[in-house]
């Protein structure tokens, strides 16, 4: 029985600008652009491995030992828009199976989606031999999960198109450029989030007087002001 296994790992990514609300909830377009800190994958990473057989009955994953639906729209838009883009014709109609773990607490506020989806898509993106930008099809996993496919520091774009071509993530800098930068990660409960970040997105555009504000005037002033001054300059960058 041969069976095609591809595995990656993909590291958790902190936010320095934060997006928070969408102006498309299924293709996941945020309203406002961010800027991320790309932790190292040493400390606290996904790590998923993908298996495809002519010989597999079904589709199924599993997320730390315990298995999962995986006809959740976001897992299927990946899926789907991978298969299209993959140029290894000979694989894309067996059935997956997928594996996925975190070394770190999931679905916490420790960024679990974003290293998650990312991770899922490097490895499917091998399997399916998809070229070109990741981030794109990561960010409709989740939106954070653009920005863990690169290092360093990320730029994740909102984009202004309706399809989402142009919201894409690019590294603004590489890990190399500040070596001395340490993430110091509390973990002060472990457990599941009560609300979730999509569901407090979803409540903040509708009751917030602020998002608006932040959207169109604070945002972008400080997005213009963290890429000009990446310069290890701690007070500006913070």
């Amino acid at each position: 029985m041969k069976i095609n296994i591809i595995t990656a790992v993909a590291p958790v990514n902190i936010a320095v600008i934060k997006y928070w609300g969408k102006r498309n909830e299924d293709l996941i377009l945020p309203v406002n652009d961010s800027i991320s800190v790309t932790l190292s994958k040493k400390e606290m990473c996904a790590k998923t491995s993908v298996a495809c057989s002519e010989y597999f009955e079904r589709d199924r994953m599993w997320l730390n030992g315990k298995e999962q639906d995986m006809q959740t729209p976001r897992l299927q838009r990946c899926i789907a828009e991978l298969k299209k883009r993959g140029k290894n014709t000979k694989v894309k109609n067996f059935h997956l199976h997928i594996c996925s773990e975190n070394n770190f607490p999931t679905a916490a506020g420790l960024a679990s989606s974003a290293a998650g989806f990312a991770c899922l898509v490097k490895a499917l993106s091998a399997l399916y031999e998809v070229e070109g930008d990741l981030s794109e099809i990561a960010r409709q996993g989740s939106g954070s999960a653009s920005r863990s496919i690169y290092g360093g520091f990320v730029h994740w774009t909102a984009g202004i198109n309706k399809d989402g071509s142009d919201s894409i993530a690019q590294q603004i800098a590489p890990k190399e450029h500040w070596p001395e930068m340490r993430a110091i990660i509390l973990v002060v409960n472990a457990s599941k989030k009560e609300v979730s970040s999509t569901k407090g997105m979803q409540l903040s555009v509708i009751t917030s007087s602020l998002l608006n504000y932040r959207t169109s005037n604070i945002v972008p002033a400080r997005v213009k002001s963290i890429k000009s001054n990446i310069r290890k300059d701690f007070e500006t960058f913070c």
